[in-house]
């Protein structure tokens, strides 16, 4: 009997993997996810301790936090073996493409975590290292290997592992976490369905195919719309709570009120008149930019305004 297509797949991966490069390891830790995170962690840092500000700390609390990070997305890779190739955005990857073994990735992904939590137990402080496990066990324990595959809920259970780098930052400088921190934490948190979503809306047919259970998949793509539109809206006040910590100031706000009201009215501007996949490209994009110019105004409003 022939073996299904995923397996015979592994099984050449397994046979073959004899050319691995630095490269396909690089790869297989997802540097672009691990960079926008480690833009997180700065922003953390520098919002808690712009005005003490100690080069040597952050440098440890970033290399810290890149292992713990590159360590996950490695286990991702491991846990993901099986629906990998039959996705066309991942099937190119180290695993599925038959370039590094599966054991090879999950050991690489489990002493990377390690190495990275001991790096900030040891050289910063026990509470950012604890709080980078943390992400890390949320990321492949619960949100890889149990909520991707069982729940449409699987992107707000991932949204909390994303979350967690800016409080990696903090704590590294303030060893506490004070209602500042959770509430950074909360933008970030909130942020991520709004871009996730309108990403699983472009790749809708690579998650059926793959038996991924994204809301699109379950739900459809007019009610992914509704659940996009509400975590965009859900920025502008999460915006002013923080703004009311304090820890910002009025460029943060304005750029705020701005921009988070440009990306709400470009999703309810395109609700009818576009078809799902541009409307979905768009706020996909939009959430990029959003992100990155309110990251750059969290760096400028404390030097301008603090």
């Amino acid at each position: 009997m022939e073996r299904p297509m995923t397996q015979q797949l592994l099984a050449g991966a397994s046979e073959t993997t004899a050319k691995a490069s630095w490269r396909d390891y690089w790869i297989l830790t997802k540097p672009g996810i691990n960079a926008s995170n480690l833009m997180a962690t700065f922003t953390g840092f520098w919002l808690a301790g712009h005005d003490t500000f100690n080069f040597t700390l952050l440098l440890v609390t970033l290399l810290g936090t890149a292992l713990v990070i590159a360590g996950g997305c490695a286990v991702n890779n491991y846990i993901d073996r099986d629906i990998d190739p039959q996705m066309g955005r991942t099937q190119d990857r180290p695993i599925p493409a038959g370039r590094i073994r599966p054991q090879s990735a999950l050991w690489t992904g489990i002493l990377l975590g390690v190495a990275g939590v001991a790096l900030l137990s040891i050289l910063v402080n026990p509470l950012s290292a604890l709080l980078a496990a943390f992400g890390y066990i949320v990321y492949v324990v619960i949100y890889s290997m149990w909520t991707k595959r069982t729940t449409i809920w699987n992107t707000i259970v991932g949204s909390f592992s994303g979350a967690i780098p800016p409080l990696v930052g903090w704590a590294a400088v303030e060893g506490t976490l004070g209602l500042a921190a959770w509430m950074l934490f909360l933008f970030m948190f909130v942020w991520q369905p709004a871009h996730f979503y309108a990403l699983a809306m472009m790749k809708e047919e690579d998650y059926r195919t793959a038996g991924v259970p994204m809301w699109s998949v379950v739900k459809g793509q007019k009610d992914t719309r509704r659940q996009t539109i509400l975590f965009v809206g859900m920025m502008l006040p999460v915006s002013l709570l923080l703004w009311m910590t304090g820890v910002v100031g009025w460029l943060f706000l304005a750029m705020a009120l701005l921009l988070g009201g440009g990306w709400f009215y470009l999703g309810v501007a395109g609700w009818s008149g576009e078809e799902h996949e541009g409307w979905a490209r768009k706020m996909f994009l939009y959430s990029l930019f959003y992100l990155t110019l309110m990251q750059v105004a969290m760096l400028i409003d404390p030097v301008l305004f603090g």
